[in-house]
Parts: structure tokens; C-alpha cells; sequence
């Protein structure tokens, strides 16, 4: 119902100013008229013109109206106080002021067609130039164009600045008309017969408004246009710095070369590079991943030109047990644009998070990079170059990460990695497979299905039908004492990964993705049998599923920072190009805020999705808590997530320990989202990074 509301809002808001433009014209040019016939007309048609605006206006209340009583005031703060005001008020104007003017002129006009070949009397001219009369038409117009600029472009957070200059402009434009109508008013009264300007003249007035808008227009344009432009190497340090409610301090700045400890030493600023994992020791895993250009073949026979690692799609998995010292050598082969490897929530130490510009440099062709971490967190994860990670990901180089516990269980468990990719050509594929898949799997197993959603922008749908199951599982952690689902489907965000856990059936059973029936997984004792028909669903809700369980903290909890990440849409520019932006706080990279702690804080950051899509935020190197949604509490099994899609209208209270000192991307995980620059990052007070991103550089991080 809010992308209902919005988009209502912003539709409705272009026809109102259609309307009301008409209805501004039309008003401007009844003194044009000297037929009085065709005067009486057109009065009467400008009444009867003066609903049509209230049908949009009363549209856009309508929703506004809704909002305010369903949302909280982030939502409709500025739609209440701003945009209602600029429609409802000129509206009135014209009820109040000009239709009681327009009614007396159609009425003296009638009086005089009375009268066969009568003139018009100039009192009728008198009454038709009143700027009374006119100018509630045109600052309704004006009105309801200011109110469309504050729908595309939203004043969140309230920067007084940024609303005032487009009030002042609309106060200056109605003042204007007012001045020039009460001019022209002046005239008609003191003319004993009006003479209607020459067209000519009439067009050479208006081509010389339009030239000055025009030029007025363009210069505004092109100056957004170049201030948008990103430098050609930006500091990842860089950005608005926010503290989350701590008093800053001089010792708090993030380009203080020293800080000032508890005794008045000076202790030196870390750079991210020495924020390494184990750099000694025999490695228990040592995995070797080649990112090179390969044209591979899918179940049906079908090729795809792809960047694959090691030749394959997806990517080798890489599993490994807790605990484990793991090393990757990665060897770039041919990909010109360069590439990393990021560990996707696996919280590794900041300096092997494979970030290009933040953590490291990007991989050329020809160069090796090696990563050293210990595999703290047992869960399913995946990794995936995050150097042009937009492009990148979508053309394959992605694999998965299985961190198993570091005792196995007795009982042999059926462990299926279900890895969902869309492909060039709109070719959906699990694995390498893009036709049904057949698994034979004896009853009585133990299954585990590890779904892991690599697609950009797609809020991926599995069913799974034939037996109960339960979500075992979310972005790599396990949930307590979930409970038995049926009839449930699983929605998995961008990047986001769920396990799905059952005990396998005498009968056939079967995992749709997306409901698309000529592919999925069909399990059965013998390999056999038919795909079981899909029943009506209800999608799964983690937030008070399982039980609750203790956890480090809670929503009861004293926090040391306290955020507010607004997310939102505007129209924009990003780097020269015209764009429906998707901002953070109201900015795009590299102007978004840089959430600042030290570590050992309690961070809890409120999210809150003002926009028309869904935004699934991922913050690198740790889990977030979430504590409620839409201020209901999460009552369920503690849960802890990686990648959080927030939907439009939703806000998420979430919460987590800053015990992993670094630079830290946080970003939406659609990355075309990402790439068009809601990207932002967490940073520990006393890190540096000797990285950079931006034109000048090899590094594009998304």
C-alpha cells in the first residue's frame, strides 16, 4: 500500500500540473477575447475548468491523508507540511478568491448578449484583466509544480536550505505575475476600449520569457550536471562523518595522524593493509581461483561467454571447517577490468575483505593476490569479485563458501548447494544446470538446502513442496528451534542466503525457484517421478519464527551510537548522468555519511525505506541483530543477518558489536543500486587506508 501511496503521489502530481497549466492559461487569456459571445464561453469554461484540479489534488491528499495515519512521521513529514500546503492552498485561492469573480463575469456577459450587437462594456475588460481572478490559476500552477519538484526530490533529511530555495522561488514567481498582471490591470482601466495586442507582439513576449526560462533552465542543468561529476580519485576516508549522537572530540578525526590515548600519549593511526589475517602458519585449506574469460556449456547445451574462476560456473565451492587457517591465491588471467575476491559474510579481518579501493587494490591481468583468514563462523556463505561488481557478478565470478562445524554430526546428512543465477539472454540457471535436476536421495536422510540468491535486483521466491521443512538457517547462522513449515514459501533478498532442512520422504519432493515448473530440484527415493503441483503459499516471516534464545544484547540494551540511515529515491545526477538516484540520508556516494566508531561500541542504527524499492543492505565484516520491524519486536529466534532487504515503507531497528576494526563497505546489495552510488561505509576511529577509488584509479569497487 506505501508504493501504492508513492507512486499515486508522483503520477497524480504530473496530471495535477497539467491541469492546472491549462486552467493558468486559460485565465491569462480571457482579456483576449473582444467577441462577447465567445467571452461569455470561455468564462464559463473556466468555471467549469476549476474542478478539474481537484480531482488530482484530492488524490494526492487522499494519500498523504493515508500515510499520516498508517505511517510513522518519516514518511509524511514533508509531505504534510510541504507538498500539501502547496496544493490545498492555491486550490482555495481559487474557490475563494477567483470563482466568485468568474461567476459576477459570466453574468454580466450573459446581461449583455441580451442586448443583439451590444460591445463589451469595459467594466466586463475590467473584471476579466483582475489579477484576482488570474493569479490563483497560475499559483496553483506554480504550486503544483514546486509540489511535483519535492515528489522527485525529496527533502530528507530537512535541510532548510534545500527546501527554502525552492519555496523562495515559487513566492518570487507568484509575486512576479502578481506584479505583472496588476500592470496590465492598470492599463485596461485607464483604456475606454481595450485593444487586444497584436500577435506578434503577444509571441515575441512570450519567445522572450521562454528564452530567458530557457536559459535559466540550462544554466541550472549543466551546473548539476558538472558538480556531479566524481573526482578522479576520492579518498575512501572521505565523506560527511557521523558519530551517531557522541560529542566529537578533536582526537575522534578521521584524519588525525595520532590520538590521544588515556595517559596523553599518541598513538599512531592503523592502516587497513596491516589489518590482516594470520600471516604465519601452514594453511589447513589452500585454495588457488583464476578469474578468466570462458565460454561454458549449461545442462541443455547451451553456452554462455562468462568470467568465470577456475573455468566453471559458478566458481569452485569452497568448503572448509571451522576454525580452519584458509588460504586463496588469486591469479587474474585475462579480465582487463580487474578483479578481487570478497567473502560475502564471512566477517573475516578488514585487510582480506577483497574490497578494491577500501581494502586493496584491483587484481590486474597477470597478478596474484593471496588471502589468509581463520574460519570463525560455521554457515553458508559465497564470495564474488567486488572490482566492477555489477558487471562482474552478473557474468559469473561468484562461487560459494560452506564453513561446516568443526565436529561432524554422526548422521550423514545430504548437503545441496542451490547457487540461482540469471544468465545474459534471460537463461535462469541453478549451478550450471538450467533444466529440471533429478536427485536421487534414500528416505530417511537428512537434508540440508543451502539457497543462495547471486542475482541483481530480483527478490528470489523458492517453494518447496512434498514434505514439511524448516529454515535452519539465515545468512550463515543458525536459528534456534525453528518450527515446521508447510505451504510457506522463502523469499531470499539479493545476496541473501537461507538453509532449508527436511527428512526426505518415501515420495517425491521439489524446490521451484521462481515458479518457473521447466526447472528445479526433484528429489526422490529412485530419481523418478513427477513435479508435485505448487499450492497456494504464504511467504515465510523470520521475525517470529523459532524460539527465543540469549543473546550478547538486546533492544533493551545501552547503546554507544545511534544512527539513522534514511533510504530513499530522488531525481538527480550521479557522474554527469540524469538519473532516479537511490540515496542514503539524501546523498549519493561519495557525499553519503561515513557511520564513525571505535571499537567496542554497541551500534544501533535505524533503517528506514522512504523509497518505492526494495534496498538489500549489506554491511561487510559483521552481523546486525535485528531488534524489530515497523516497531514490532523480534520475538523469535535471535535473528542475525548480512544482507537485510528492507521494502519500501518498512523500518528496521538493528543492532550490532563493533569488534572488527576497519573500513567497512555498507551498501545496498542490488548492485546496479550500488553502482549508481548508495554505497557508503563504517569506519573505526584510528584506521586509515592507503586505497582510493575513482577515474584516475583502477579501482570501481560496484
Amino acid at each position: 500500500m506505501y508504493s501504492i501511496s508513492i507512486q499515486i503521489i508522483l503520477f497524480v502530481s504530473l496530471l495535477f500540473v497539467i491541469f492546472t497549466w491549462i486552467g493558468s492559461v486559460k485565465a491569462s487569456r480571457l482579456l483576449y477575447n473582444q467577441n462577447l459571445e465567445r467571452l461569455h464561453r470561455k468564462a464559463s469554461k473556466l468555471l467549469f475548468w476549476s474542478w478539474f484540479p481537484v480531482i488530482p489534488a484530492a488524490a494526492i491528499i487522499g494519500a498523504i491523508v493515508w500515510m499520516q495515519q498508517s505511517m510513522d512521521p518519516v514518511f509524511w513529514q514533508d509531505r504534510v507540511f510541504i507538498q500539501a500546503p502547496l496544493v490545498v492552498v492555491p486550490i482555495l485561492t481559487i474557490w475563494v478568491v477567483s470563482v466568485p469573480k468568474l461567476i459576477k463575469l459570466r453574468s454580466l456577459t450573459k446581461q449583455n448578449l441580451a442586448e443583439p450587437g451590444a460591445a463589451i462594456e469595459p467594466t466586463i475588460y475590467h473584471r476579466a484583466a483582475s489579477p484576482g481572478l488570474i493569479i490563483p490559476f497560475q499559483m496553483t500552477a506554480l504550486g503544483a509544480l514546486t509540489a511535483l519538484y519535492f515528489s522527485l526530490v525529496p527533502p530528507v533529511p530537512f535541510r532548510w536550505l534545500e527546501i527554502s530555495i525552492p519555496l523562495t522561488a515559487f513566492v518570487l514567481l507568484t509575486a512576479g505575475l502578481w506584479c505583472r498582471h496588476q500592470i496590465r490591470f492598470k492599463q485596461v482601466s485607464k483604456m475606454e476600449v481595450y485593444v487586444i495586442p497584436t500577435f506578434w507582439k503577444r509571441a515575441l513576449t512570450m519567445v522572450g520569457v521562454m528564452a530567458v526560462v530557457a536559459g535559466s533552465v540550462y544554466y541550472l542543468f549543466m551546473l548539476a550536471m558538472n558538480n556531479s561529476q566524481l573526482p578522479a580519485e576520492i579518498d575512501m576516508a572521505s565523506g560527511t562523518h557521523d558519530y551517531g549522537g557522541q560529542a566529537v572530540t578533536a582526537s575522534m578525526s578521521p584524519h588525525k595522524h595520532g590520538i590521544e590515548g588515556t595517559n596523553g600519549s599518541s598513538a599512531k593511526m592503523v592502516s587497513v593493509a596491516d589489518l590482516t589475517g594470520p600471516r604465519e602458519g601452514t594453511p589447513d585449506r589452500h585454495f588457488t581461483l583464476t578469474a578468466q574469460k570462458k565460454t561454458v556449456t549449461l545442462s541443455s547445451g547451451k553456452t554462455v561467454d562468462a568470467w568465470t574462476y577456475n573455468g566453471q560456473i559458478p566458481g569452485p565451492e569452497l568448503r572448509m571447517k571451522e576454525g580452519e587457517l584458509v588460504e586463496v591465491t588469486l591469479v587474474n588471467e585475462d579480465i582487463e577490468q580487474g578483479v578481487t575476491a570478497h567473502w560475502h559474510g564471512l566477517d573475516v579481518p578488514n585487510a582480506e575483505d577483497g574490497v578494491a579501493g577500501a581494502t586493496q587494490n584491483a587484481l590486474m591481468p597477470g597478478e596474484t593476490y593471496t588471502y589468509r583468514f581463520r574460519a570463525e563462523q560455521v554457515g553458508t556463505f559465497w564470495y564474488h569479485s567486488h572490482q566492477d561488481s555489477q558487471e562482474a557478478v552478473s557474468m559469473g565470478l561468484f562461487g560459494a563458501l560452506i564453513v561446516v562445524p568443526k565436529v561432524e554430526t554422526l548422521q550423514q546428512v545430504k548437503d545441496i548447494t542451490v547457487m540461482t543465477h540469471r544468465w545474459k539472454g534471460n537463461t535462469f540457471a541453478i549451478g550450471a544446470s538450467d533444466q529440471l535436476e533429478r536427485m536421487t536421495i534414500e528416505p530417511g536422510t537428512p537434508v540440508r538446502m543451502r539457497l543462495i540468491n547471486t542475482d541483481d535486483w530480483v527478490q528470489q521466491k523458492y517453494t518447496f513442496v512434498g514434505t514439511h521443512f524448516e529454515v535452519a538457517a539465515i545468512d550463515g547462522t543458525e536459528l534456534n528451534k525453528p518450527g515446521v513449515l508447510t505451504n510457506t514459501h522463502v523469499v531470499v533478498p539479493t545476496g541473501g542466503r537461507y538453509d532449508i532442512t527436511f527428512i526426505m520422504p518415501e515420495r517425491p519432493v521439489y524446490l521451484n525457484v521462481g515458479g518457473n515448473r521447466s526447472s528445479g530440484i526433484l528429489m526422490s527415493p529412485d530419481g523418478k517421478g513427477e513435479i508435485p503441483e505448487l499450492p497456494q503459499t504464504v511467504a515465510f516471516d523470520p521475525l517470529q519464527y523459532g524460539n527465543p534464545t540469549s543473546t550478547p544484547f538486546d533492544a533493551n540494551s545501552r547503546f554507544d551510537r545511534d544512527f539513522t540511515l534514511i533510504l530513499d529515491n530522488k531525481l538527480g545526477f550521479y557522474n554527469r548522468n540524469l538519473d532516479f538516484l537511490y540515496t542514503l540520508n539524501g546523498e549519493v556516494f561519495p557525499n553519503t555519511p561515513m557511520l564513525m566508531v571505535k571499537e567496542g561500541d554497541l551500534v544501533k542504527t535505524t533503517i528506514v525505506n522512504r523509497g518505492n524499492v526494495e534496498h538489500p543492505m549489506h554491511l561487510h565484516g559483521h552481523h546486525v541483530l535485528v531488534l524489530s520491524r515497523n516497531g514490532k519486536p523480534s520475538t523469535g529466534s535471535p535473528w542475525w543477518s548480512d544482507t537485510l532487504a528492507v521494502l519500501p515503507g518498512e523500518t528496521y531497528e538493528v543492532a550490532f558489536v563493533a569488534n572488527n576494526p576497519g573500513l567497512w563497505m555498507d551498501h545496498c546489495h542490488n548492485l546496479v543500486h550500488a553502482a549508481a552510488g548508495m554505497t557508503m561505509h563504517l569506519m573505526y576511529e584510528g584506521v586509515t587506508t592507503p586505497f582510493s577509488v575513482g577515474s584516475g584509479t583502477i579501482n570501481h569497487p560496484e
